[in-house]
């Protein structure tokens, strides 16, 4: 069920995150609680030539479900990792994905995910950017600023990787730059706002 805007609920958490993603998405789902109401959508950069275990991976860690996302389905409560090799976007509540050209020398693209969560959720978009090496989501983050969403970067002090903080951080459309340890906590007491 969709909420009016003026009661600014959020309704979806959009991560991105590439080269040290995994300890960090490690850190922030195992602190989010298992009857977390909002989906969270993750791109992690991933080498396409092999099966993700990434699924698993993060399951033992965190109190939700985790899953690698399938076409066409419809987002629930838990988290759903984009497939290696495949852009993962968010239309009308559903996952789509897509074979289409590599961004940023990668498929699936943090910023695809992020300017389909800006112009599906608007306001109710939460769009977190991890570590990673690069640009990739910095437009996204800008996407989801400018649709009225709330973003945080991972400070350089927790950050394995700098650049994709960076680089979202220089767009100047990033709301909170947070250390690693900061961000399932600022997450959880957003969606309690």
């Amino acid at each position: 069920m969709k909420r009016s805007r003026d009661e600014h609920q959020f309704e979806i958490i959009a991560i991105g995150a590439s080269a040290g993603g995994l300890k960090a998405l490690t850190e922030v789902l195992s602190k989010l609680p298992a009857d977390f109401q909002v989906p969270v959508v993750i791109v992690q950069h991933l080498d396409p030539r092999h099966k993700s275990l990434m699924a698993e991976i993060l399951q033992r860690h965190c109190a939700m479900r985790v899953k690698e996302a399938e076409n066409g389905e419809k987002l629930e409560p838990g988290v759903y990792i984009a497939p290696p090799n495949k852009h993962m976007l968010i239309s009308d509540g559903k996952v789509v994905l897509t074979s289409t050209e590599f961004v940023h020398y990668s498929r699936p693209s943090i910023d695809l995910m992020f300017e389909s969560i800006a112009a599906g959720y608007g306001d109710q978009a939460v769009g977190v950017i991890l570590s990673g090496t690069g640009v990739d989501g910095a437009q996204g983050i800008k996407a989801i600023k400018e649709r009225g969403g709330t973003t945080i970067a991972q400070n350089e002090e927790t950050s394995e990787h700098f650049g994709m903080p960076q680089a979202a951080i220089a767009t100047g459309a990033v709301d909170f730059v947070l250390s690693l340890q900061e961000v399932a906590p600022a997450i959880i007491s957003l969606l309690k706002r």
